[in-house]
């Protein structure tokens, strides 16, 4: 992905920290962002850092692993959720202030649910992809038409979240290129490095931070 003409964000004048503390809502990416890991393989880790296309990447590592639903199930009890340092009091303190939160991934609504219910998120503001299986639970392909299965598809996703639920400042927080593209329509994005620093991400960041602590002490600043 080109950098050179990355859109200037709507609230530019204001400053990163200060625009934080004003948002109605907050977008997460979940892999290495929300949770330590990634499940990836080495076309979607090319995709994370902008070498192909996110639905050439997704497309590849599903047909190379084809995971049935008990495959799935097994994972999740294998490897529950591994939720980032500081991740609980940062979802914690943004319900506190009645922030909504959204969880937007590239990666499987399946595996992501028992995320979000860890953080006391509706399944609803899930924004990620779903796998089709046959009747005996094998893998059938993955559904194309969600906003998540394409590259530029979180800036979608955050456009309609704007659009249905009116919230009018929307911060994206990530750790990736993916994540990066989504503002705008996000009016905030803040790169995460805690898990892994990706240069163009932290270059081009409105806020970049390796603690979610940083973001949590600056809501507290408002109360």
């Amino acid at each position: 992905m080109r950098t050179d003409f990355l859109p200037v964000r709507a609230f530019a004048s204001v400053p990163a920290k200060q625009l934080w503390r004003s948002v109605n809502a907050v977008c997460f990416d979940v892999d290495s962002t929300v949770c330590e890991d990634e499940g990836i393989d080495v076309l979607a880790e090319h995709s994370m850092n902008g070498n192909v296309k996110f639905e050439d990447a997704l497309a590849a590592r599903l047909d190379i692993i084809k995971p049935s639903r008990n495959d799935i199930q097994k994972c999740l009890l294998a490897h529950p959720p591994k939720l980032t340092r500081g991740m609980k009091e940062l979802i914690a303190t943004l319900h506190l202030n009645n922030i909504e939160v959204f969880l937007v991934s590239g990666g499987f609504r399946l595996m992501i649910e028992p995320v979000a219910e860890l953080l006391n998120i509706p399944r609803r503001n899930i924004y990620a992809n779903t796998i089709f299986f046959d009747a005996v639970g094998s893998y059938a392909g993955f559904d194309a038409a969600e906003l998540t299965s394409r590259d530029g598809g979180k800036a979608e996703a955050i456009k309609l979240i704007k659009q249905t639920h009116g919230h009018e400042v929307i911060a994206m927080v990530g750790d990736g290129i993916t994540d990066l593209q989504a503002r705008p329509p996000a009016d905030l994005f803040v790169g995460f490095g805690g898990i892994v620093t990706r240069a163009v991400v932290k270059q081009h960041a409105d806020w970049f931070v390796t603690d979610f602590a940083e973001l949590t002490n600056q809501l507290r600043l408002t109360n």
